[in-house]
């Protein structure tokens, strides 16, 4: 998937982005997929899609602009209807699981890897046909949006009836928490099939025992999920102090590729040179011996050199 990050001074979209938007990838990824002479380019009012240069270029390369009406992107935008609110929830789940886990500082690699994740979740072929199949633009369908616009009050349908019945269990340990509720009422329908009398204090006990032993699976699932996710953000922040210190420039667009780039440490083979051959073998160093700062001799050291005695 192939995506473009940008910045701006004040963190929002302007006109120069918005040309930039439509040069390098309306255009770069549409031109070719077209079927017919024009393409139809659906936007919402924002003053970047208005502007004289936006629309010079759209009339030089057959893209038709049409604007929706004020205050109606809920109902008329694919992307507001079925794709951004989703987005949103996914990304937010991402964070969700890194501030569980202790990270309450977000920096630029752990937002890339989030947004990637939670992207890839939402972006898919499927969510896209749905939001324009919702909105109506495709196939056309203008009683889509229309049946909206009126609330009318609808029947809700009943819930299906639940009563399935369960096979005959047979005893075994219990590894989740059906698993226990069907040995303790595989037990329970034992016991009053042998005593034939009303519940005992037997019966009570076997019921704080079963809670018990649930409330354990549970806190044991729990804390698994946990360990888990704590060693994996262990092992992303360890790799994240090994990484090359960088930064992302204040103006102009960044693809995902070179985020990625960027993110990933750098790792450059130690090659030097022995005997004027260069070599990607390991060289062994070894500690030069020690000698006399006075005389150079390998034999002493200047604390014992006789040059020292003399003087």
């Amino acid at each position: 998937m192939d995506w473009t990050i940008a910045v701006s001074e004040n963190g929002w979209t302007d006109d120069k982005l918005g040309l930039i938007w439509l040069q390098s990838i309306f255009e770069k990824h549409t031109a070719h997929r077209t079927n017919s002479v024009y393409r139809l380019l659906i936007l919402d009012g924002h003053g970047s899609h208005v502007t004289p240069e936006f629309d010079l270029f759209a009339k030089e390369h057959s893209i038709i602009t049409l604007c929706m009406p004020s205050h109606s992107s809920h109902l008329l935008q694919p992307l507001d209807v079925g794709c951004f609110a989703v987005l949103k929830r996914q990304y937010g789940r991402q964070i969700e699981g890194l501030m569980r886990n202790g990270v309450n500082h977000i920096d630029k690699h752990d937002f890339l890897e989030a947004y990637y994740n939670a992207r890839n979740e939402t972006m898919t072929q499927a969510n896209i046909s749905n939001s324009f199949a919702a909105t109506g633009v495709l196939p056309y369908d203008p009683e889509r949006v229309l049946a909206k616009l009126n609330t009318q009050l609808r029947t809700p349908t009943p819930p299906p009836a639940s009563a399935i019945k369960q096979g005959p269990w047979a005893p075994e340990t219990p590894h989740n928490t059906a698993q226990l509720e069907l040995q303790s009422k595989a037990i329970k329908d034992y016991l009053k099939r042998r005593t034939k009398s009303p519940p005992s204090p037997t019966e009570a006990a076997l019921d704080q025992l079963v809670k018990g032993c649930e409330l354990s699976m549970n806190l044991t699932v729990l804390l698994t999920e946990e360990v888990r996710q704590l060693r994996a953000v262990n092992a992303k922040q360890v790799k994240k102090r090994a990484r090359r210190r960088t930064f992302i420039a204040t103006g102009g667009t960044l693809t995902i590729q070179e985020g990625i780039a960027l993110s990933e440490p750098t790792v450059e083979p130690v090659v030097e040179a022995v005997g004027r051959v260069a070599t990607d073998e390991p060289i062994i160093r070894t500690r030069a011996p020690r000698t006399c700062s006075m005389c150079k001799s390998l034999l002493h050291t200047a604390r014992t050199c006789p040059l020292k005695q003399v003087s």
